[in-house]
């Protein structure tokens, strides 16, 4: 006997025993026995419930009724009789001991047969009990590769609920921080207001008042300082809304990952719990051929790992610019402020000296109408001793011209003569020498109701601008945020 095929489909043969022809072979039988016994190999078939596609095939060999011995050979068909003329006439077609083989030779075969046969039996049983605990071997395997496949996933599954959280608590928290960094923004528009409203109404000073002075100076580094506030302010608001871009599509990504594993999470538990016994199973022919895979488990775990990776990155980078959001608003707090009391101690300084000019000037003015009132004063003694002047003059002409009606030789060069003609000359210099004196008083007195306009005229300037200073700016900068306003918590 040879083992043919695989272990699968193996088929049990022996090999077909020679013809034996120790059985007499009659011609002219062949055609009854033809008749009623064809010759025809018997295909068995084993079919096993639980494994329907396993097919044994056993060669078995019927005994043929061909020619058992060569006498008969010997004899031509012409010249036999009829057949039933030959059965009964010419010769016996056996003998005992070709019966005796015949039927050794039918024992010996079927021995032969049923040994074939019980072999495969204990062979079958025994690839049964083989297959059998080969397929509970394989699907306990598969139930632990589903098992730890379900641990994998249970793992990247924590850890992006993990990575998740964090990165939500982070998008919320630089939320919060950007809010902040609005309000701080939107609180900056009130100083630079002030500040503009304060250059602008200091623009409305008067003559020499409106001087380029450390007020001025201090205002515009103010408007300097706040404008450089709100431009870092507006960069890092950019950068804000772009990093919560960035947190939200890290977080879609964690989100879309774990929405698959908790997916594959249940349909590999499901298998993992399946078993023989299970409701629902079923045939799916061809499955095993469709190969539906996009991934291998070292790609799996790196698509996970990048994106938990890539989420902790940006929430790194979420964490440092809430930092630098933090300290820029101290920072810029700071500036603003301490530009603010500058600020404020320039325009002290300022009204302080304004109000110091002022007076001095109220001073000076008063100085000058009570100088002017007393050049008044002297102008109208100056004219009074003027024309007081005159009547001496008068008198000391009159006299010279009467003398000067004398006859003949009393129109003497007398002392008199001399004296009165010194006379005028005295009083007459003496006139001009006070209407000199008059012109001076009086120009004197036009410098000083000149300066009396001018002192008026700048103290109106000085009142402006203390009034600018001290009223309106002043006023306007109590109105300056404070520190807790200015980093956005209120």
């Amino acid at each position: 006997m040879e083992l043919l095929g695989s272990t699968l489909t193996a088929t049990y043969a022996h090999p077909r025993p020679a013809s034996t022809s120790f059985l007499p072979a009659i011609s002219t039988m062949t055609s009854s026995y033809r008749d009623r016994f064809p010759h025809y190999n018997l295909t068995h078939s084993l079919s096993l419930p639980w494994r329907p596609s396993t097919y044994y095939k056993v060669a078995s060999n019927l005994p043929t009724l061909g020619p058992y011995c060569t006498r008969s050979q010997k004899v031509s068909e012409s010249t036999m009789l009829p057949f039933v003329s030959n059965r009964t006439t010419l010769f016996t077609r056996y003998t005992p001991d070709d019966w005796y083989r015949s039927n050794l030779t039918n024992y010996l075969e079927s021995d032969t047969s049923r040994h074939n046969s019980e072999r495969l039996r204990v062979d079958t049983t025994r690839l049964i009990q083989d297959k059998y605990q080969e397929m509970r071997k394989i699907q306990a395997d598969s139930t632990q590769n589903l098992g730890e496949r379900v641990n994998d996933i249970g793992f990247w599954k924590s850890e992006i609920i993990h990575e998740l959280d964090a990165v939500i608590g982070e998008t919320n928290e630089l939320t919060d921080v950007k809010k902040k960094l609005e309000r701080a923004l939107m609180e900056t528009e009130a100083p630079l207001q002030v500040a503009r409203e304060c250059l602008f109404h200091r623009e409305k000073r008067m003559g020499i008042d409106l001087v380029h002075d450390e007020v001025e100076k201090q205002l515009l580094m103010e408007v300097d300082i706040i404008l450089s506030c709100q431009e870092r302010m507006k960069l890092h608001l950019d950068k804000a809304v772009a990093q919560l871009a960035a947190n939200r599509a890290a977080q879609h990504e964690l989100e879309k990952d774990l929405s698959d594993k908790q997916t594959a999470y249940r349909i590999d538990d499901k298998c993992h719990h399946l078993r023989n016994t299970s409701e629902g199973i079923s045939y799916f022919r061809g499955v095993e051929r469709v190969d539906a895979t996009i991934s291998v488990p070292e790609s799996w775990a790196k698509f996970t790992d990048d994106n938990i990776l890539c989420s902790q990155s940006e929430r790194a980078a979420s964490t440092k610019l809430r930092d630098d959001i933090q300290n820029l608003l101290v920072v810029t707090a700071n500036e603003m402020w301490n530009q603010f009391n500058k600020v404020n101690l320039a325009f002290t300084n300022r009204i302080a000296e304004t109000a110091d000019a002022k007076n001095k000037i109220q001073i000076h003015l008063a100085k000058t109408l009570q100088e002017i009132f007393q050049t008044e004063m002297t102008i109208e003694s100056i004219k009074k001793a003027i024309k007081d002047k005159s009547a001496f003059l008068k008198v000391a002409q009159t006299r010279l011209d009467e003398r000067t009606r004398r006859p003949n030789i009393e129109l003497c060069r007398d002392l008199s003569q001399l004296r009165l003609v010194n006379e005028v000359y005295e009083v007459d210099e003496t006139i001009q020498t006070l209407q000199q004196r008059l012109r001076e008083a009086e120009n004197t007195l036009q410098s000083l109701v000149h300066t009396k306009a001018t002192l008026e005229h700048d103290l109106a300037v000085k009142a402006n601008s203390l009034y600018i200073d001290q009223e309106k700016c002043m006023g306007m900068r109590k109105s300056f945020p404070n520190t807790l306003r200015l980093v956005g918590f209120c």
